[in-house]
């Protein structure tokens, strides 16, 4: 009978280390959040299906708002979200200072950090917001750059004073106090109040294809940008603030899960703007399924 008793407790001692060796340390189910729009939707189903194929439990909550998936993970509603530099520097902690994209990233590192939200390596990708242009225009114009669009509209002022040159927005942009007055003021261009189109910004990139604005505020990382042949002006005076993505995770979670930061990082560490466009682009103009462009990209990039 004593016999049986130990060799049934090695037996089952022997099963419980067989476990710990294929299942990674995992507290509970890890909630992964996303915002409302098809980058982040597509970035939180890549991080689901991600950790799954490590072998956690996770759900998923995204569509949300970009304050509420805030308050949510503050709040230890949600586990794991990604989010932007600019977002967090200005949105959420008030930093209005112009900061380079290294800075930024340890500016938001450091006041998060200081709230249980850890950041953890920052991707190469940058959805910061962009004047666009149609191709053929820029083409015809030689507009590689703001300071080329500026110079072109002052060139065409004294040619036509009449002459517009129809500037589409959104309607936050329009207002903002970091957003056209001072954009404007630091490239010396000039609209009247006429040229200005206040839109939906999902309308701004449809106006530009269909040729009926001159330039338009756009995001860098969004599939139309490709889709509709449009150019993409470069910054060349750095105003527009850096929004690069990175995973950020409770600093509760992390520690329970020792191995979760170094799989989050390999997962940042293989996206980028351009390789964001092409999904957005899948997802938004292709119609292709969200949730398959997300596991065919883990594929390609060895991650599943």
């Amino acid at each position: 009978m004593k016999f049986l008793r130990l060799r049934h407790l090695l037996v089952l001692t022997l099963g419980l280390l067989s476990l710990a060796l294929v299942t990674p340390a995992i507290s509970a189910t890890l909630v992964v959040g996303g915002k409302n729009f098809t980058e982040q939707l597509l970035l939180s189903s890549m991080t689901q299906q991600y950790l799954q194929s490590k072998g956690y439990d996770v759900a998923l909550k995204n569509g949300l708002g970009s304050t509420i998936m805030r308050q949510a993970i503050e709040s230890a509603q949600l586990d794991i979200v990604w989010e932007y530099t600019g977002s967090s520097l200005i949105v959420f902690n008030k930093i209005n200072e112009k900061l380079d994209a290294e800075q930024s990233y340890a500016r938001v590192k450091e006041l998060d950090g200081a709230k249980g939200l850890v950041w953890l390596n920052a991707s190469g990708l940058n959805n910061t917001y962009a004047l666009a242009v149609p191709t053929k225009r820029a083409e015809e114009d030689g507009l590689k750059t703001i300071d080329d669009l500026a110079k072109k509209m002052a060139s065409d002022k004294v040619k036509d004073p009449d002459g517009q040159h129809l500037f589409g927005v959104d309607f936050e942009f329009a207002s903002r106090p970091d957003g056209l007055k001072p954009m404007s003021a630091l490239y010396g261009m000039s609209f009247d109040r006429s040229e200005i189109k206040q839109m939906d910004p999902g309308l701004v990139y449809t106006a530009l294809r269909n040729d009926q604005l001159y330039v338009g505020l756009t995001y860098a990382s969004d599939g139309r940008i490709e889709g509709f042949n449009l150019t993409l002006l470069e910054d060349s005076r750095g105003f527009f603030p850096f929004y690069t993505a990175a995973p950020m995770v409770r600093k509760d979670v992390l520690d329970a899960n020792p191995k979760l930061a170094e799989q989050l990082n390999a997962l940042s560490a293989v996206i980028d703007t351009k390789k964001m466009a092409a999904m957005n682009k899948q997802v938004d103009i292709d119609q292709e399924p969200l949730a398959q462009v997300a596991a065919d990209f883990l594929r390609a990039q060895g991650l599943m």
